[in-house]
């Protein structure tokens, strides 16, 4: 895994990495495991309109990469703005729990090692607007779990869509969570109000000890919370809450996102 730190604002961090690696002779592009094809140019061109809106910053960040690496900034946003959209992976499980005064949130992806390398963790201090935080990623921008300054933190697990949209996908969701949010509470409100492109699952903890399963996609957006009652929330690569069962697609290869996922229920339900 590598480890990189970004310092200043968007535009600069995603400039300073783009231009350092095309130093190197490493092009992004080069390395992208699919085909930048036009579906993808066209769907990010119609997602671009939210992220304007939405976050902007994230959207300068891409510029950045793109003017440092010598390319053009639609090829970037064709990749990073599709993800989670076309061709989704879907190979990850999530739980989070509560015990006492104690919180903890897991996960881990099940991805193939022949994209080990391409795994990094990335520590983000902004000059302004937005929170630091510590995320991981298999790309780069987007991000698919991590903790801020303020104590939230989430993971993510992608759904294969059956309701596909234009707005904002599930890496760069994730990511705004974590840095405008403080709270379990305010990410699963900005989730009931931005456009959302992709279907997935995000599991997040915050400091005061709330714990939650959010599953949305373009059409809907759920929220169950840990209690008393069933302190753990759990999640794969498939709808389970009751609202959202509608929306899963059958046949897919999802891993043995059932058997993973009632592997963890059974195994929290035996704790007490």
């Amino acid at each position: 895994m590598y480890h990189l730190r970004f310092k200043g604002t968007h535009y600069d961090m995603g400039y300073r990495w783009g231009l350092r690696l095309f130093g190197r002779g490493i092009s992004l592009l080069n390395n992208v495991p699919f085909e930048i094809t036009e579906e993808r140019i066209e769907f990010a061109e119609r997602c671009r309109p939210f992220y304007e809106e939405w976050y902007p910053e994230v959207l300068e960040e891409i510029r950045g990469i793109a003017e440092g690496q010598k390319e053009k900034t639609a090829l970037f946003e064709a990749v990073l703005l599709s993800m989670y959209c076309i061709m989704p992976e879907q190979k990850c499980s999530c739980f989070a729990f509560r015990e006492g005064e104690h919180v903890c949130l897991a996960r881990n992806s099940d991805f193939l090692t022949e994209i080990e390398s391409l795994n990094m963790n990335c520590i983000y201090r902004f000059s302004g607007g937005s929170y630091a935080f510590s995320g991981n990623t298999t790309a780069f921008a987007e991000m698919e779990d991590g903790v801020n300054e303020q104590g939230l933190a989430v993971g993510l697990t992608s759904v294969y869509p059956k309701a596909l949209g234009y707005g904002l996908n599930a890496g760069m969701l994730l990511r705004y969570g974590l840095e405008k949010c403080r709270s379990v509470k305010e990410f699963a409100g900005f989730l009931k109000k931005v456009p959302i492109a992709s279907s997935q699952t995000f599991t997040a903890v915050d400091r005061s000890g709330a714990a939650a399963l959010i599953e949305c996609n373009a059409k809907r957006t759920e929220v169950c919370y840990a209690d008393g009652k069933n302190p753990f929330v759990s999640a794969v690569n498939a709808f389970n809450l009751p609202g959202m069962r509608k929306y899963r697609a059958e046949g897919m290869d999802d891993w043995r996102a059932g058997e993973r996922y009632e592997t963890m229920q059974a195994a929290f339900a035996g704790r007490g």
